[in-house]
């Protein structure tokens, strides 16, 4: 039986560790999240405070086989502030077994506690996505479109603006 647990500073590590597997599974180029710094990472998560929850999905011999992601922002179409899932990851061995379904619970019901309106996810609209875009429709999510971003350390910028 798989129990949700809210990560603590002493999971830190582990919280990162399990989106790192994330990132190479999602990777389409070889260079793409190898600019993660993990101890401008560690220092960042600590000091974000509870602006930044994780819920670790754990085995009942303790080991973390799933994590999900949670920050607090805030804007007025939200009627103030919200949560934003950042990453979610489930081990491939433990997939399809209900484990997603328990942490977006998780999410759901701290989103409660803190009073949110809303818990927004981004998830690619690409053809190989699909069964994510599906799972997170499954559990009331509603799919609204991309997201776009803008790297300051300028590494995307096209040729002409560099």
């Amino acid at each position: 039986m798989i129990r949700i647990v809210e990560a603590g500073p002493g999971d830190r590590e582990e919280v990162v560790s399990l989106v790192e597997r994330l990132l190479r599974e999602l990777e389409e180029r070889p260079d793409e999240f190898a600019g993660l710094d993990r101890e401008k990472t560690l220092r960042d998560l600590a000091a974000a405070g509870s602006r930044f929850t994780a819920f670790l999905a754990r085995t009942p011999e303790g080991e973390a086989v799933g994590v999900a992601t949670l920050v607090e922002t805030f804007a007025i179409y939200a009627n103030g502030s919200y949560g934003v899932i950042d990453e979610m990851y489930v081990a491939p061995d433990h997939r399809a077994r209900g484990v997603g379904r328990q942490l977006i619970e998780a999410i759901k019901r701290h989103g409660r506690r803190k009073g949110w309106l809303r818990i927004d996810v981004t998830a690619p609209a690409e053809e190989r996505w699909r069964r994510t875009v599906k799972f997170y429709e499954s559990q009331g999510f509603t799919f609204t479109g991309p997201k776009l971003r803008f790297r300051l350390d300028g590494a995307e910028l096209p040729a002409e603006l560099s």
